[in-house]
């Protein structure tokens, strides 16, 4: 009885040379068919570099837990930023730490007229004017004594909302009047974007972009970057009350679209690999800029392995930020940013 399908079998093919699977293996024949017909392209455009600068440093201090990433200095910072803008690199996110007695409750160190945030921001800005874009993170876990992303209501130990967007946007016109190009608040608190937004427009700031991290989880994979921060959080405790739930989609969606409605230029999902589902329904939701964070964890385990031989670990990670940007993202903040942007700029 001849067969219903519609669909040839493989063995079939032979006579019909025409056929897409016999066509798609004639296409990965070569390296130059595989790159003229090569669906997502990766390139040195696509890559942001987060840098940390800590306060009260004499030389730049690397971070065991992410190899070849350092807590710089001022002066090494803006070495590191020239040369990552030497080798194409679009964009940079920078992370300033104070020092431990600077840290206090409500995190205020971060705003400080002459703190760490402003004179790193100032420093980049005049070390490589328009020719990068400088990012900002907007938080506050690093300045606070406490460890949590803002200011902790005494009565309840949660974190105060409110209270915490007040000094969010006082520190977006901080970050502005540094130099910053873009305001990355990364807290999750309700309403950041749109204090954010009025606060710069208010200022004299309104060319100044919002990078939202409009999908954050409270992921296990923030470990290494909690340690290239020195951040921990007193007593134990976690995020999970402003940060989104792992198991969960479709509340990331509710997010970003609200965030793109207070004003949010360009949006952000992290982490990235585990989240390349919500990554690619984010693409499909906007029409602004979508970022994914491939995190410390990401970036250490890949580093971790590769020193064990166990992997091939320039390729993996260019395999990872690859299906990061197949999977949507128009860029891409990474720790490989410097090793990667060496090899595509090859």
């Amino acid at each position: 009885m001849p067969s219903t399908s519609s669909t040839p079998s493989l063995s079939s093919t032979s006579a019909t040379p025409g056929y897409p699977i016999r066509r798609l293996r004639r296409l990965r024949r070569t390296p130059a068919l595989r790159r003229l017909v090569a669906q997502t392209r990766l390139g040195v455009d696509d890559l942001v570099a987060p840098l940390f600068v800590a306060d009260g440093l004499e030389t730049p201090r690397p971070v065991s837990s992410l190899p070849g990433v350092s807590q710089h200095t001022i002066p090494s910072l803006v070495a590191e930023v020239r040369r990552l803008a030497g080798l194409g690199i679009p964009g940079v996110i920078l992370f300033p730490l104070p020092r431990t007695e600077d840290k206090d409750a409500t995190g205020s160190a971060a705003a400080s007229p002459d703190g760490i945030t402003r004179r790193a921001l100032e420093a980049v800005r005049d070390a490589v004017g328009d020719d990068l874009v400088v990012m900002a993170d907007c938080c506050l876990d690093e300045f606070t004594d406490h460890g949590h992303c803002g200011i902790v209501d005494p009565g309840t130990g949660e974190v105060d909302n409110d209270a915490t967007v007040e000094h969010y946007a006082e520190l977006a016109v901080v970050q502005a009047k540094a130099g910053a190009d873009v305001i990355a608040p990364s807290g999750m608190m309700d309403g950041q974007v749109a204090a954010i937004r009025a606060a710069l427009d208010g200022s004299g700031y309104p060319t100044t972009a919002v990078l939202a991290y409009a999908a954050k989880y409270a992921s296990a994979l923030y470990g290494p970057f909690r340690d290239a921060a020195d951040v921990t959080i007193v007593g134990g405790g976690d995020r999970k009350g402003y940060q989104q739930d792992p198991r969960n989609g479709r509340e990331a969606l509710l997010e970003v679209a609200l965030d793109v409605a207070e004003g949010a230029d360009m949006v952000m999902v992290k982490p990235a690999l585990t989240y390349l589902d919500v990554v690619a329904e984010v693409r499909r939701l906007v029409d602004v800029p979508v970022a994914a964070y491939h995190v410390s964890g990401e970036y250490a385990m890949v580093k971790a392995a590769a020193e064990r031989g166990w992997i091939d670990g320039p390729a993996v990670a260019l395999e990872q930020i690859t299906a990061v940007k197949r999977a949507g993202a128009d860029f891409v903040l990474t720790y490989f940013a410097g090793e990667l942007a060496e090899v595509l700029g090859a």
